[in-house]
């Protein structure tokens, strides 16, 4: 089986041999997190049931543009193994921002679908792009990769731990950061959250520099917990978690540990990632934010 995932002009085609996922072009299986993101799409494809469908009597050219389907935002091509093709168009999301236009290429309907079926897609396409994207350089320069699996711009809400405290930021209803603590702004009687504008720049800033962070060196792969705690990863002082829209389940949980020889740090992506080091001043980004905001010790 092949897909595509085209966001505007960029796009990333992968394939699945042996029960693996690759990137086209390459041998080697992807991440773990980016095939489950790829299962789980197609799985929302095949038991999600649309809100509302739109034939053919209520649509004209001008309003695919209405619907954010003339371009979509997001196209999802899948080849069968016995080359059988489907095409998946998401556009627009509805006003309440709860569903999404999707329309199969060739058909006269379109269906508002749940939200979270395109925005699967939407994660899935940007890991792979972004793993895509790494291994070019990787190979042109021979530097190292990022350390994110996914840009900061798939996710909406961030939690650190640090210092024995749990720090959380999430993105409003228009995609600013806020530090979500025990009271909240709101907009009249509605339960919305509404960011600060001043500290909505600084944690945008700090977690936009966060999503650039590279890797230093590899150090091991999986190890155990005696290599872990000489790392101190065993009870790593820091930890980052990272959450796309509408899920309670991790995109990445970031692990930061004990200062290496070189004076970098130790970190991993839990539970199965490598042992690598990552820049001081990277971790220090993070903490500097929560001291920025008032939550830092």
């Amino acid at each position: 089986m092949r897909i595509e995932i085209r966001a505007g002009r960029e796009g990333v085609t992968l394939h699945r041999g042996a029960g693996t996922w690759a990137l086209d072009g390459t041998a080697d299986a992807i991440s773990p997190e980016l095939a489950s993101h790829l299962d789980a799409g197609l799985r929302f494809m095949h038991v999600s049931r649309p809100v509302r469908e739109l034939d053919a009597a209520e649509l004209t050219d001008a309003r695919f543009a209405e619907f954010g389907l003339d371009p979509p935002s997001n196209v999802v091509r899948l080849t069968a193994a016995d080359g059988t093709t489907a095409t998946v168009n998401f556009g627009a999301f509805n006003p309440p921002r709860t569903s999404q236009y999707v329309r199969l290429a060739g058909a006269a309907t379109i269906y508002l679908m749940p939200r979270h079926v395109g925005t699967e897609w939407q994660v899935a396409g940007d890991m792979a792009r972004r793993l895509r994207a790494q291994a070019e350089t990787s190979l042109a320069s021979g530097g190292t990769s990022l350390l994110l699996p996914v840009s900061i711009a798939q996710v909406w809400a961030v939690e650190i731990v640090f210092a024995g405290k749990l720090t959380r930021f999430e993105r409003d209803g228009a995609g600013n950061w806020f530090l979500h603590v025990g009271r909240h702004s709101h907009v009249g009687n509605t339960n919305v959250h509404v960011a600060d504008p001043a500290k909505a720049r600084v944690i945008a800033g700090a977690l936009q520099a966060f999503d650039q962070s590279a890797i230093e060196a590899r150090i091991a792969q999986r190890t155990d917990e005696t290599a872990l705690e000489r790392f101190g990863l065993a009870l790593p002082p820091l930890i980052v978690l990272l959450y796309g829209r509408d899920s309670s389940t991790e995109l990445a949980r970031l692990e930061i540990g004990a200062v290496s020889e070189g004076f970098d740090r130790y970190a991993r992506l839990a539970p199965d990632g490598d042992v690598v080091t990552v820049a001081e001043f990277e971790v220090r980004r993070l903490t500097d934010l929560l001291k920025a905001v008032g939550t830092g010790s």
